[in-house]
């Protein structure tokens, strides 16, 4: 069969070429790529090509073995836009996409189709391994009612993390009311899951939506959401309009005495397997990415820190205001800069990305007021002297003659952590001789290693030291001129 497959040029166009294959083939995006690359198929790639989250090994390999990478999965760049022989295929680097299925104007990062997943420490004898002991998960499974977990709102002890519920992607007033109307029915409604912290208040990780929507529709004070009006019905079509007021106190009742089962993490089980196991039984609804849950799990001035530094607005003028706050995207990139601004990313070895991120915001909490301002100031001066470095560019794949890239985690904190450690006079001197930078830094972009170490599994430990060397030894060498 004939399958048009698009070559890379040097300014991140595509022109097809056509390839004769060999019985049935059903491939999309890039997975099309890394398949006819590891079958030998080798396509022309000129070295200045915008080929972001492709990274072929030069060894013959491609990386996301046998991951379906499809276009549900990310967005592309709309440098191709009218090309006619763009076809089907986009190449650009992909992008994270929001619950709306708009980019998030971030990349998207990639795992290494070549990394084996690793037996856990723990295994029993009848073949089960895990990366914890199964006796150190203590659930309790509890059957309560509407009218109690209202009564926890009210009081407090139960957190929905109230500016985590206005991000974009909460049910609309449609959605809302349709739970009602199968709480009315009496038709049963998933299972909550909370986990326990050690003054008994739950943190809602997978029910938020449900949680609200009973909320504002029974007991709007507890969510300063204002009061849910039934719309949209499906069955009880005569309601439409009604508040909860306007119910019969039958129906009312029904609804307090509703019976709800909550799947409650106790306190006392490890913040690490807390951890992995919502992110395994979070499926309800839109799936939380991890700095949602992160968010969820965490409570204490952690969260407005982050939100605060992500609205400053000196983020939003070195990222060119391209990054959507709608999944987190933009609170985890500052997360990632004070978790390596408190350690020493030269010196780092936790394998576990995620629960280092945790513990940073953990952290966080543990600081003084003061060092908290003090981090903020060095973010602060880090994203101005980024802006003046690199302009649009800033925390984008620099490639001479290649269009512009979405921002890239894995630099962001990489080029940010570094500046914030320079003084003033280092950094005056990169500016000065910002062409030599540049030159220097679209050179480091050629780096295979370096390339690596900011596109596929970033949060291996070797990674992260080697993208972190590199980005110090070019800022130190600049600046010492």
């Amino acid at each position: 069969m004939i399958l048009e497959v698009p070559d890379v040029g040097a300014l991140g166009r595509v022109s097809a070429k056509r390839l004769s294959l060999v019985g049935p083939v059903a491939l999309t995006g890039h997975d099309a790529v890394y398949r006819l690359a590891r079958n030998g198929i080798r396509q022309r790639r000129r070295a200045t090509g915008t080929m972001a989250g492709l990274e072929d090994s030069g060894g013959g390999r491609a990386i996301g073995r046998n991951r379906s990478v499809g276009f549900q999965r990310y967005a592309v760049p709309e440098d191709v836009a009218g090309e006619q022989d763009a076809l089907f295929l986009s190449l650009g680097p992909p992008l994270e996409i929001g619950s709306d299925g708009r980019p998030t104007g971030v990349e998207l990062e990639l795992t290494s189709g070549e990394d084996e997943e690793e037996d856990g420490p723990y295994s029993d004898g009848d073949g089960i391994s895990a990366p914890f002991r199964p006796d150190s998960i203590k659930i309790h499974t509890e059957t309560t009612t509407v009218d109690l977990l209202l009564s926890r709102l009210r009081e407090g002890m139960i957190d929905l993390a109230p500016d985590f519920q206005r991000r974009a992607g909460i049910w609309s007033d449609v959605m809302q009311s349709r739970l009602i109307e199968s709480l009315l029915l009496r038709i049963p409604i998933s299972n909550f899951h909370m986990a326990q912290d050690d003054e008994d208040r739950w943190a809602v990780v997978d029910g938020v939506q449900r949680l609200t929507a009973i909320a504002r529709f029974i007991a709007p004070d507890v969510t300063d959401l204002g009061p849910l009006t039934l719309r949209g019905l499906d069955y009880l079509t005569d309601f439409h309009g009604r508040s909860y007021q306007d119910l019969t106190g039958r129906l009312k009742i029904r609804l307090r005495e509703t019976q709800l089962v909550v799947h409650l993490i106790q306190q006392g089980t490890p913040e690490a397997v807390k951890y992995n196991v919502f992110s395994r039984i979070n499926t309800g609804g839109l799936p939380l990415k991890p700095q949602e849950l992160r968010h969820a799990l965490v409570r204490g001035p952690v969260r407005a820190f982050l939100a605060d530094l992500a609205e400053d607005p000196s983020f939003g003028e070195a990222t060119g205001w391209s990054v959507s706050n709608e999944r987190m995207a933009d609170r985890e990139m500052v997360l990632r800069f004070l978790a390596f601004r408190l350690s020493n990313p030269a010196s780092h070895t936790r394998k576990d990305f995620d629960r280092f991120l945790v513990d940073a915001m953990y952290r966080v909490n543990a600081l003084t007021e003061d060092r908290r301002a003090q981090l903020a100031r060095e973010f602060r001066v880090a994203m101005r002297c980024a802006r003046d470095l690199f302009g649009e560019q800033a925390f984008r794949k620099w490639h001479v003659g290649s269009g512009r890239s979405p921002i890239n985690m894995a630099l962001f904190e990489t080029v940010a952590v570094n500046l914030a450690l320079l003084d003033d006079h280092e950094r005056d001197r990169l500016v000065a001789f910002r062409e030599t930078m540049l030159d220097r830094f679209v050179e480091l972009m050629k780096d295979w290693d370096f390339d690596r170490s900011i596109s596929i599994s970033t949060g291996d430990p070797k990674k992260v030291r080697t993208r972190f060397q590199h980005v110090a030894r070019l800022f130190r060498g600049v600046s010492a001129q």
